[in-house]
């Protein structure tokens, strides 16, 4: 077994005790079971720009930024040291956006460490206890498609709610897990704030799942989750407890009424800032007057 070299390097450090197999080689890097602080872990090692056949399209990367501006100006430019910066910040957003989104309680792998160029993440286990796999292996009844669609509808609205849209979500990047499906594969997650492809992403996202899972479930095709959860999120009435219909039309009312309901809030948190600036001068004038008659 070839052991990349990033990888070694954390057995040297002492950060991994053992690589026990690889898992798999995708677009832009392999996965590989370890042992670390002597639990199995999946170590996901990035491949070099000029490996991957996956491109940081301006799809993804719009929105970024890494926070120094010196960097940030080399990046645009694409000098060399902008190319080293990019790819630094390319492998880094996916352990930002999982760290984010493992707060937020989401269905992902936790992220453990993030150095040299390796992620080092829960193992994501089956049934069986071996590593779980790709829902594209899987075959599900009418019940329980309908049930996993479901779930994983209202993750991707959790997701949103954290402000991340994944971008590149399909039957290939989520593992049916023990306990249900867990999402991977996340450095292309982008900022649903920040990146006007944001709406487009999420409904491709929501279109791939929806489509793989009508395989099972035909019905499911005429569900609109996608435009539901944007509209909810655009008017500020998408929270992890919202319950999703999967109708449009639906959504436009429990809008509305949310936004009615703020205005209502607004209006009644204005009165009552109103109320105490009366009696705050009013309790002024009182004092006035009591010391002008002592």
């Amino acid at each position: 077994m070839l052991i990349p070299d990033a990888l070694r390097q954390l057995i040297d450090d002492g950060l991994v005790e053992q690589v026990l197999r690889p898992l798999k080689s995708g677009k832009e890097a392999a996965v590989f079971v370890v042992i670390a602080g002597g639990e199995r872990c999946a170590a996901k090692v990035y491949k070099a720009a000029q490996q991957r056949n996956f491109r940081q399209r301006m799809d993804y990367v719009e929105g970024r930024n890494t926070g120094d501006s010196r960097e940030q100006r080399a990046i645009d430019r694409g000098s060399k040291f902008g190319k080293e910066r990019r790819e630094a910040a390319w492998q880094g957003a996916e352990a930002a956006a999982m760290t984010k989104l493992a707060a937020a309680g989401v269905r992902i792998p936790r992220p453990r460490m993030n150095s040299g160029g390796v992620l080092l993440m829960d193992l994501v286990v089956g049934a069986d206890n071996e590593p779980a796999p790709q829902l594209a292996t899987t075959r599900f009844t009418h019940e329980e498609a309908v049930r996993c669609h479901s779930l994983l509808m209202h993750e991707i609205a959790r997701m949103l709610c954290a402000g991340v849209i994944h971008g590149d979500l399909s039957e290939f990047n989520i593992l049916r897990a023990a306990d249900g499906p867990v999402i991977i594969d996340l450095p292309q997650a982008i900022d649903a704030a920040k990146n006007n492809n944001a709406k487009r992403l999420l409904l491709r996202d929501v279109a791939n799942i929806t489509r793989f899972f009508a395989r099972f479930a035909p019905e499911l095709r005429r569900t609109d989750y996608g435009q539901e959860m944007w509209l909810l999120y655009e008017r500020v009435a998408l929270t992890p407890e919202t319950r999703l219909t999967g109708r449009f039309t639906d959504a436009r009312k429990a809008a509305d009424t949310a936004v009615v309901l703020r205005e209502i809030a607004a209006a009644k948190e204005e009165a009552e800032k109103r109320a105490e600036i009366k009696a705050w001068r009013d309790e002024e004038r009182l004092k006035k007057l009591r010391g002008g008659r002592s």
